[in-house]
């Protein structure tokens, strides 16, 4: 049965978005919210929306049309105020990550949540991919034994513009909370404290701190050390980053998007591609329609990803701090 989702927000990021709901036969869209009448002038001819159904405000839309969700793709700053009216109305909400800009308003949408009965689910898209669904199969298999450390590398020099480049910690808080919260997948565990260090090459476009370096200790043993820059200048890491498991009996990697198993003393093996009917954010809305017809719990709930974000602000304070943090999710 298709349903009909209002989305918050149809310009940059809203385009995944849009392509997105509109070339899936679960969902349509019923209404559009932008506050920016280029924007939606632009996005109706591009796209061929209907002008009528593109309103300026959530609330003009929730008393206009009919809905079964809100796809919220507003600025992190936004996220709050957006998903608590929707809550508040009764609708499911599908929000792009992060659950919001601080923890106090991620801490307010996940109570609202509970408080209503509505379900939130954050896009972390990171999670289904087809090289991070095969890595998370070598894994599972756990063929290598016990895993005791693992190395992150994230390199990049995206030039966005707008919101992410005045950020105060733009790698950690618009990028690594895609890491962190793939830590917690693929180890099946929370972190129990952070140390890092953050700064901002004089080269950098980014007003905040685009550099860091974080050391975490998970609830199950596992060392992370991850490694990270969003204005680097040449020989970038796939969007995934690179990914390297030490293991009892081998390593696990995650090369250029390409999944890698060696058993100690054998040759290394690359990984089949596991195959996946959806992937990333169509992924995510199959699974949010999953869950409005069949009851199906999304692995991504706010009440479970506020643990991805949490660690974001913990490792923000012990930037600022200088000092090892003992995790609030822990």
């Amino acid at each position: 049965m298709s349903k009909q989702v209002i989305q918050v927000g149809i310009g940059g990021m809203g385009n995944t978005w849009l392509r997105t709901v509109l070339g899936s036969t679960e969902f349509s869209h019923s209404a559009f919210v932008e506050i920016s009448d280029e924007i939606g002038k632009r996005q109706a001819e591009a796209y061929g929306l209907n002008p009528s159904k593109i309103f300026k405000t959530l609330n003009e839309a929730l008393t206009t049309v009919p809905a079964d969700g809100v796809i919220n793709v507003t600025p992190p700053q936004f996220h709050r105020e957006i998903s608590i009216q929707a809550l508040e109305a009764g609708l499911p909400v599908l929000s792009e990550k992060p659950l919001a800009d601080t923890l106090e308003s991620a801490q307010a949408i996940v109570r609202k949540a509970n408080e209503t009965g509505v379900l939130h689910m954050v896009t972390q898209n990171y999670r289904y991919s087809i090289p991070a669904q095969t890595l998370k199969e070598a894994m599972d298999s756990k063929a290598l034994g016990e895993v005791g450390a693992l190395t992150v590398e994230f390199f990049k020099g995206p030039h966005f513009g707008g919101f992410r480049e005045e950020m105060d910690y733009p790698l950690i808080i618009d990028m690594s909370i895609h890491h962190f919260d793939m830590m917690r997948f693929f180890l099946e565990s929370d972190p129990l404290w952070v140390y890092g260090r953050s700064w901002n090459p004089n080269w950098s476009w980014y007003r905040g701190d685009a550099s860091a370096a974080v050391l975490i200790g998970f609830d199950n043993g596992v060392r992370v050390s991850y490694n990270g820059s969003w204005c680097s200048t040449g020989m970038e890491t796939p969007w995934n980053g690179d990914w390297r498991f030490e293991c009892e009996k081998g390593v696990i990697s995650l090369e250029d998007d390409q999944v890698r198993t060696q058993l100690t003393g054998q040759e290394a093996e690359i990984a089949p591609p596991v195959q996946m009917e959806h992937v990333a954010q169509a992924y995510l809305l199959h699974e949010f329609h999953q869950a409005l017809t069949e009851g199906h719990k999304p692995a991504t709930t706010c009440q479970d990803n506020i643990k991805s974000l949490s660690l974001v602000f913990d490792v923000i304070r012990s930037f600022e701090r200088g000092e090892v943090i003992r995790c609030k999710s822990s």
